[in-house]
């Protein structure tokens, strides 16, 4: 039986989340910026993209490898609407009082800030959603993990389509 080859694309995604998430690591030191819960939470998330894929590389075209493309498609998603939702965040004007902080801390605060005690360099959370950080022809940040989040989705669903 013809097994398709989905192995460098899973490659190919593996690679460009570890490459998001050195580079969300590598700018925050370079700019000295403060990164916040949900900037911090995206990381994570390319983070548990990278690993993901390098399992659909592993087990490839496979029942075993359907699994973790599935959850590829599900952490994508998640990126999406983080991203999304900090982009929003962002373009909102000050005066109107939207912010990330609220009252009591959420799910993703919570463990960004655990994992911030654990590991301060990769994790630790010091800055604040709302602001709009750096932008390079005016996309931020979180506007151009809105676009690596949806790029990972579509080559997941290529790769998981290709599988079938």
């Amino acid at each position: 039986m013809y097994a398709p080859a989905v192995r460098p694309i899973w490659l190919l995604i593996a690679l460009f989340s570890a490459t998001s998430a050195a580079l969300s690591i590598g700018l925050t030191e370079w700019f000295s910026l403060h990164p916040c819960h949900l900037c911090i939470f995206q990381r994570l998330l390319f983070m548990v993209l990278a690993v993901l894929a390098l399992a659909g590389v592993v087990f490839g075209a496979s029942l075993a490898g359907v699994i973790p493309g599935l959850l590829v498609l599900v952490v994508a998603s998640m990126g999406m609407g983080v991203a999304g939702y900090q982009s929003w965040l962002e373009r909102q004007p000050p005066d109107l009082g939207f912010s990330c902080v609220g009252p009591e801390m959420g799910l993703i605060e919570r463990l960004v800030e655990g994992l911030g005690q654990q590991v301060p360099t990769l994790f630790l959370a010091t800055g604040l959603c709302d602001e709009m950080g750096p932008q390079w022809l005016g996309i931020s940040f979180a506007n151009a993990a809105l676009a690596g989040y949806l790029l990972v989705f579509c080559l997941a669903a290529w790769a998981l389509w290709r599988s079938r």
